[in-house]
């Protein structure tokens, strides 16, 4: 070492180690074989604990799976929560259902999706799912294990995940927000009322 001075190695990130491995394993690649969200239009940002979600809301959902329902809608998401349905037909064909019952099979999914926390809904002018909101998959995770809909085993590879991926304050934020909830529940349940 020169002067005493130590080398300083760069620490990679993650889309650096990533490139450096595909250097490495897959040189020479022309780039039109990939797709990147920089450069191809057509992107939305999903939670990377989407596949660990979708197996735990098929998992809550004993023999009506609504994990790929869940999806399509995300894949729908305008990098904005809210999603406007104006065509069930098309939402229901792209979560692969087909035939006569396609609308009312995703219906079903979709009131599922519901009852576990992944969505909210609001009736419009092509029925009960025309406006939905995409809640924090994250979160409805946690409901559904709390409710004991999720097996320990899949919520332990969930908690996993999230702490790999930096985000399980999400977890803390909802367990708080919950407390705050149950704790003004039940200050207003002390209050005394009047009757005249």
């Amino acid at each position: 070492m020169a002067n005493g001075r130590q080398a300083k190695t760069k620490r990679l990130n993650m889309v650096e180690r990533a490139q450096q491995q595909m250097d490495l394993h897959f040189p020479g690649t022309d780039p039109r074989y990939m797709w990147h969200r920089k450069n191809n239009d057509g992107y939305s940002t999903v939670p990377r604990t989407m596949p660990i979600v979708m197996q735990a809301v098929d998992q809550a959902s004993k023999g009506t799976p609504p994990g790929h329902v869940l999806f399509s809608l995300w894949a729908r998401s305008p990098d904005h929560p809210l999603l406007m349905i104006e065509n069930q037909t098309t939402f229901a064909v792209e979560a692969g259902f087909s035939g006569e019952r396609a609308v009312d099979t995703w219906r079903k999914r979709m009131r599922k999706l519901r009852d576990l926390s992944m969505i909210m809904t609001k009736k419009g002018a092509s029925g009960d799912f025309h406006y939905v909101l995409l809640l924090n998959p994250n979160t409805g995770v946690e409901y559904m294990y709390r409710q004991g809909l999720v097996s320990a085993d899949l919520y332990g590879r969930f908690i996993d995940r999230m702490a790999e991926i930096g985000a399980y304050g999400e977890i803390e934020g909802i367990q708080e927000l919950w407390a705050e909830m149950q704790a003004a529940a039940a200050k207003n349940a002390e209050i005394p009322t009047t009757n005249s």
